[in-house]
């Protein structure tokens, strides 16, 4: 299993970027070397006659910078819809190979690979394959981002059988209160604690600043991905 982590969500729009990239930071601040990749991002801007994907650029920015945009994504769409769909739009298919191959860094000491998929983790990521074939083929152990509200319990839960079904180490679980702040009676994280062997992390509703992640929590999810 290389060193890294495959980001991954619940369900769309759960804040799979902002979590990516505070870990990234962190783990720059820990000396590691962190390549970061999205290899492919729909919904993407223009700016100056080029598709923005703002997502991967928050990840290389996160990371540090050292590697151009176009190789943190190389395959921006326009569409906000699915990869594959969006890919289409353009007049492009999309191919698991190519993902892969977007993904593949020759490692070197000290050299953390940050992946983050689109969408939830069965949702399609190529013509040929959902997320959960990407992070199979990288074999790389999955972070997984959910949103913390009503429901939250069985998404995650479906979700981290689903990873652990394909052979995946879960390296860990964040609820992520995305839209609003979740109603105290829920209990979710001893709910989803219950159920699963892996770090759980809750993070509060803030719209307007970046992840705080607990050192603690982070040392013990980067312990789970070799």
């Amino acid at each position: 299993m290389a060193l890294g982590l495959f980001v991954t969500g619940t369900d769309t729009g759960v804040g799979k970027t902002r979590i990516g990239a505070a870990l990234a930071a962190q783990c720059a601040a820990r000396g590691l070397r962190v390549r970061a990749r999205k290899p492919v991002e729909s919904g993407c801007a223009t700016r100056d006659n080029a598709l923005l994907p703002a997502d991967a650029e928050a990840l290389r920015r996160a990371a540090g910078a050292r590697e151009p945009l176009d190789t943190v994504c190389p395959y921006p769409f326009a569409a906000p819809l699915s990869p594959p769909r969006a890919a289409a739009l353009a007049g492009r298919r999309l191919q698991l190979a190519q993902l892969v191959g977007a993904c593949t860094v020759k490692l070197s000491a000290n050299d953390f690979l940050l992946v983050e998929g689109a969408g939830g983790f069965l949702s399609p990521l190529a013509d040929d394959a959902l997320n959960a074939d990407l992070a199979v083929a990288l074999g790389l152990a999955v972070l997984l981002v959910g949103d913390d509200r009503l429901g939250a319990v069985h998404q995650v839960l479906a979700t981290a059988e689903a990873v652990e079904r394909r052979g995946l180490r879960l390296a860990g679980v964040i609820l992520n209160a995305v839209r609003e702040p979740p109603d105290p009676r829920l209990e979710n994280v001893p709910a989803i604690a219950a159920h699963i062997d892996a770090p759980l992390l809750s993070l509060p509703y803030q719209p307007a600043a970046g992840a705080a992640l607990s050192e603690a929590w982070v040392a013990r999810v980067l312990s789970r991905c070799t």
